[in-house]
Protein backbone atom coordinates (compact mmCIF):
# COMPACT_ATOMS: atom_id res chain seq x y z
CA UNK A 1 0.00 0.00 0.00
CA UNK A 2 1.24 3.23 -1.18
CA UNK A 3 1.60 6.06 1.91
CA UNK A 4 0.45 9.46 0.57
CA UNK A 5 2.45 11.77 2.54
CA UNK A 6 0.85 15.41 3.83
CA UNK A 7 3.49 18.02 4.32
CA UNK A 8 4.34 18.36 7.97
CA UNK A 9 2.66 21.49 9.87
CA UNK A 10 5.87 23.77 10.23
CA UNK A 11 5.90 23.20 6.46
CA UNK A 12 2.37 24.08 5.75
CA UNK A 13 2.89 27.18 7.99
CA UNK A 14 5.81 28.31 6.56
CA UNK A 15 4.04 28.39 2.53
CA UNK A 16 1.62 30.03 4.32
CA UNK A 17 3.54 33.22 5.57
CA UNK A 18 5.89 32.97 2.57
CA UNK A 19 2.76 33.71 0.22
CA UNK A 20 2.16 37.39 -1.13
CA UNK A 21 -0.69 38.51 0.57
CA UNK A 22 0.09 37.05 3.65
CA UNK A 23 3.24 39.78 4.02
CA UNK A 24 1.91 42.59 2.21
CA UNK A 25 -1.07 42.11 5.19
CA UNK A 26 1.58 42.10 7.82
CA UNK A 27 3.49 45.23 6.33
CA UNK A 28 -0.52 47.04 6.40
CA UNK A 29 -0.65 46.29 10.05
CA UNK A 30 2.78 47.28 11.11
CA UNK A 31 2.44 50.75 9.29
CA UNK A 32 -0.98 51.05 9.95
CA UNK A 33 0.14 50.65 13.55
CA UNK A 34 2.97 53.14 12.94
CA UNK A 35 0.14 56.28 11.63
CA UNK A 36 -1.84 55.83 15.08
CA UNK A 37 0.72 57.83 16.86
CA UNK A 38 0.27 60.80 13.60
CA UNK A 39 -3.04 60.17 13.68
CA UNK A 40 -3.79 60.59 17.47
CA UNK A 41 -1.12 63.45 17.76
CA UNK A 42 -3.43 65.31 14.89
CA UNK A 43 -6.62 64.92 16.47
CA UNK A 44 -5.15 65.80 19.87
CA UNK A 45 -2.95 68.98 18.42
CA UNK A 46 -5.81 69.98 15.55
CA UNK A 47 -9.34 68.58 16.01
CA UNK A 48 -9.83 68.95 19.63
CA UNK A 49 -8.67 72.40 19.98
CA UNK A 50 -10.82 73.49 16.87
CA UNK A 51 -13.68 71.05 18.76
CA UNK A 52 -12.81 73.06 22.19
CA UNK A 53 -13.05 76.94 20.25
CA UNK A 54 -16.56 75.70 19.44
CA UNK A 55 -17.82 73.60 22.25
CA UNK A 56 -16.37 71.57 24.72
CA UNK A 57 -12.96 70.77 24.63
CA UNK A 58 -13.38 66.54 23.89
CA UNK A 59 -15.84 65.28 22.10
CA UNK A 60 -16.25 62.43 24.55
CA UNK A 61 -18.26 65.54 25.87
CA UNK A 62 -21.02 65.16 23.66
CA UNK A 63 -24.04 63.00 24.52
CA UNK A 64 -27.71 62.98 24.82
CA UNK A 65 -30.46 61.51 27.21
CA UNK A 66 -32.29 58.34 26.06
CA UNK A 67 -34.52 57.56 28.76
CA UNK A 68 -34.83 59.09 32.38
CA UNK A 69 -32.76 62.11 34.05
CA UNK A 70 -29.07 61.64 32.75
CA UNK A 71 -27.08 62.87 35.81
CA UNK A 72 -23.55 61.97 37.10
CA UNK A 73 -20.64 60.32 35.39
CA UNK A 74 -19.10 57.25 35.19
CA UNK A 75 -20.55 54.11 37.65
CA UNK A 76 -22.64 57.22 39.52
CA UNK A 77 -24.80 58.00 36.25
CA UNK A 78 -28.48 57.50 36.25
CA UNK A 79 -30.32 57.28 33.31
CA UNK A 80 -29.71 56.12 29.55
CA UNK A 81 -26.85 58.50 27.68
CA UNK A 82 -26.25 57.73 23.89
CA UNK A 83 -22.23 58.69 23.74
CA UNK A 84 -22.61 60.00 20.33
CA UNK A 85 -19.27 62.42 20.37
CA UNK A 86 -16.98 59.07 21.14
CA UNK A 87 -18.94 57.57 18.07
CA UNK A 88 -17.88 60.88 15.92
CA UNK A 89 -14.37 60.99 17.58
CA UNK A 90 -13.93 57.86 16.34
CA UNK A 91 -14.97 58.08 12.89
CA UNK A 92 -13.10 61.33 12.67
CA UNK A 93 -9.98 59.31 13.38
CA UNK A 94 -11.26 56.70 11.12
CA UNK A 95 -11.51 59.53 8.10
CA UNK A 96 -7.89 61.11 8.95
CA UNK A 97 -6.01 57.45 9.01
CA UNK A 98 -7.70 56.98 5.93
CA UNK A 99 -6.71 60.75 4.03
CA UNK A 100 -3.09 60.25 5.41
CA UNK A 101 -2.88 56.13 4.60
CA UNK A 102 -4.38 57.79 0.55
CA UNK A 103 -2.27 61.45 0.37
CA UNK A 104 0.93 60.09 1.52
CA UNK A 105 0.90 56.35 0.52
CA UNK A 106 -1.66 55.72 -2.31
CA UNK A 107 -1.61 58.66 -4.59
CA UNK A 108 2.37 59.25 -4.37
CA UNK A 109 3.14 54.93 -5.16
CA UNK A 110 0.19 55.46 -8.05
CA UNK A 111 1.93 57.71 -9.40
CA UNK A 112 5.06 56.62 -9.15
CA UNK A 113 3.66 52.89 -10.72
CA UNK A 114 2.51 54.93 -13.34
CA UNK A 115 5.64 57.24 -13.76
CA UNK A 116 7.64 53.46 -13.95
CA UNK A 117 5.49 52.29 -16.52
CA UNK A 118 5.81 55.10 -18.85
CA UNK A 119 9.33 54.46 -19.10
CA UNK A 120 9.68 51.12 -19.44
CA UNK A 121 7.01 51.66 -22.68
CA UNK A 122 9.02 54.22 -23.99
CA UNK A 123 12.15 52.30 -23.13
CA UNK A 124 10.48 49.23 -25.36
CA UNK A 125 8.34 50.86 -27.97
CA UNK A 126 5.40 49.01 -26.46
CA UNK A 127 2.03 50.66 -27.94
CA UNK A 128 -1.05 49.98 -25.57
CA UNK A 129 -3.54 47.37 -26.76
CA UNK A 130 -6.58 48.42 -26.97
CA UNK A 131 -9.36 47.03 -25.31
CA UNK A 132 -11.55 44.28 -26.70
CA UNK A 133 -14.74 43.63 -25.11
CA UNK A 134 -15.66 40.27 -24.13
CA UNK A 135 -18.55 40.17 -26.77
CA UNK A 136 -16.06 40.68 -29.37
CA UNK A 137 -13.77 38.26 -28.19
CA UNK A 138 -17.01 35.28 -28.01
CA UNK A 139 -17.72 37.03 -31.88
CA UNK A 140 -14.27 36.11 -32.96
CA UNK A 141 -14.55 33.04 -31.53
CA UNK A 142 -18.14 32.17 -33.30
CA UNK A 143 -16.90 33.17 -36.72
CA UNK A 144 -13.44 31.03 -36.11
CA UNK A 145 -15.64 27.80 -35.66
CA UNK A 146 -18.08 28.77 -38.48
CA UNK A 147 -15.35 29.11 -41.02
CA UNK A 148 -13.72 25.91 -39.43
CA UNK A 149 -16.94 23.58 -40.29
CA UNK A 150 -17.18 22.24 -43.78
CA UNK A 151 -20.05 23.49 -46.45
CA UNK A 152 -21.15 20.02 -46.99
CA UNK A 153 -21.01 18.21 -42.89
CA UNK A 154 -24.59 18.40 -41.61
CA UNK A 155 -26.05 18.35 -38.48
CA UNK A 156 -28.07 15.73 -37.51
Amino acid sequence: MSEIRVPGVLQGFKAFLMRGNVVDLAVAVVIGAAFTGIVNSVVKGVISPVVGALGTKSLDGYSSCLKGPCTGTGADATGVRILWGSVLGATLNFVITAAVVYFLMVLPMSKFLARQEARRKAKHGTRDVSEVTELEVLEEIRDALLAQRSPNRTDA
